[in-house]
C-alpha cells in the first residue's frame, strides 16, 4: 500500500508541474498569437467638448480634452490639439456659435475664428445684405420671429396725418426674407425676446433701399412666414376706404332732389377762396379763355365747392 501511494503522489506531482510549465509557455504564446491576428488599431487625437458648452461661451481649457478615435471614424477638420482650438480667434478668446455636449468634436464651423462664422456677417448669402428695422413687441411678431425664420414686411402709412378723418394705405415692401437677428441675438436654438426692439433680416441690395425709403413714409412691421413656404404672394396697396367700403367701391352720396323752376333765371357763381377765408359772388358771370367763345359758369343757385 505504501509503495502505491508514493508512485501516486509522485505521478501527481508530475502533472502539476507539467501544468505549470504549459501555463507558463504555451498560453502566452497563444496571447501573442491573437494579438498578432487582431491587433488594436491606434486612434487619432480629436479635442471634444469636457462638458456641456452653452452658445456664446467662450471657450477656456477646462472646457476642452482630448480623446482618441478611429481615423476613418475622426470628423472632418477636427482640431488635435486644445493650442489649435484657443488659437482660431486670433482676436481673443473663440466663442461657441452653437451650443455642445459633452464628449462633441470641436469644429472649426461651431465656434468663432477664420473659416468659421465669426459675426452675422458671415451669414449673409452672396450679394445679399443685412439690414435692421426697428420693431416693438406688436410690429415685430410678438418676438415670435427668430433667426432663420422667413418673414414679409409691411408698411402703413398714414395719409391724413392732420385731417379730422383717418385714411390709411398699407403696402408689401418685401416678401420672403430671412431673419438673421432678433437684438443683438443670433442664436438660432434661442427662444423668444421678451420685448425685441430691432430685427435684422437678409436683402438684396435693392429691398435695403426700399426699406430705408419706406422707414421714413410710415410705420414698418413683422409678417411671420409658415416654414417652408416660399411663395410670392401678389398683393396690390391697401387703403382704408378698400374694406371699410365695401372692398373699393364708394357709396353713393345722398340723392339730392332736383329742384323745382321758379320761373326766374338760374343765377350763376364764383367761389373764390382766400385763405381761409371763402367768399361767394352770385352775380352773374362770364368765362372765357382766349380765341374762345364766352362760356356761361354752371348754374347752381348758390355756388358749389
Amino acid at each position: 500500500m505504501r509503495v502505491v501511494t508514493i508512485v501516486s503522489l509522485a505521478a501527481s506531482a508530475v502533472l502539476g508541474l507539467g501544468a505549470l510549465v504549459v501555463a507558463k509557455t504555451v498560453l502566452p504564446g497563444q496571447g501573442a498569437a491573437q494579438s498578432a491576428v487582431s491587433p488594436v488599431q491606434e486612434g487619432v487625437p480629436i479635442v471634444v467638448a469636457s462638458r456641456e458648452i452653452k452658445y456664446g461661451d467662450k471657450l477656456q481649457p477646462g472646457m476642452l480634452t482630448i480623446v482618441k478615435a478611429p481615423a476613418n471614424a475622426a470628423p472632418e477638420g477636427a482640431f488635435t490639439t486644445v493650442e489649435q482650438v484657443l488659437a482660431a480667434d486670433k482676436g481673443g478668446a473663440p466663442v461657441a456659435l452653437f451650443p455642445m455636449a459633452a464628449r462633441e468634436p470641436i469644429l472649426p464651423s461651431k465656434i468663432s475664428g477664420p473659416g468659421a462664422r465669426p459675426t452675422v456677417a458671415a451669414e449673409i448669402a452672396e450679394g445679399m445684405r443685412a439690414y435692421t428695422l426697428k420693431v416693438s413687441d406688436s410690429t415685430g411678431v410678438g418676438g415670435h420671429a427668430l433667426p432663420g425664420d422667413r418673414v414679409d414686411v409691411v408698411l402703413l402709412r398714414d395719409l391724413t396725418p392732420s385731417g379730422p378723418d383717418r385714411n390709411y394705405i398699407s403696402y408689401i415692401v418685401v416678401q420672403n426674407v430671412r431673419v438673421l437677428g432678433i437684438d443683438l441675438n443670433a442664436d438660432i436654438t434661442s427662444e423668444k425676446p421678451a420685448n425685441p426692439t430691432t430685427a435684422t433680416i437678409e436683402v438684396s441690395v435693392e429691398e435695403a433701399q426700399k426699406l430705408s425709403i419706406a422707414s421714413t413714409l410710415g410705420t414698418l412691421s413683422l409678417a411671420l412666414r409658415r416654414s417652408g413656404e416660399a411663395e410670392v404672394a401678389d398683393a396690390g396697396p391697401l387703403r382704408t376706404s378698400d374694406f371699410l367700403l365695401g372692398g373699393g367701391v364708394r357709396s353713393p352720396g345722398p340723392a339730392v332732389a332736383p329742384r323745382r323752376s321758379s320761373g326766374r333765371p338760374a343765377s350763376y357763381g364764383i367761389m373764390v377762396v382766400e385763405g381761409e377765408a371763402v367768399k361767394r359772388d352770385r352775380s352773374p358771370r362770364k368765362i372765357q379763355s382766349a380765341g374762345q367763345p364766352a362760356v356761361t359758369a354752371a348754374a347752381a343757385g348758390p355756388a358749389a365747392s
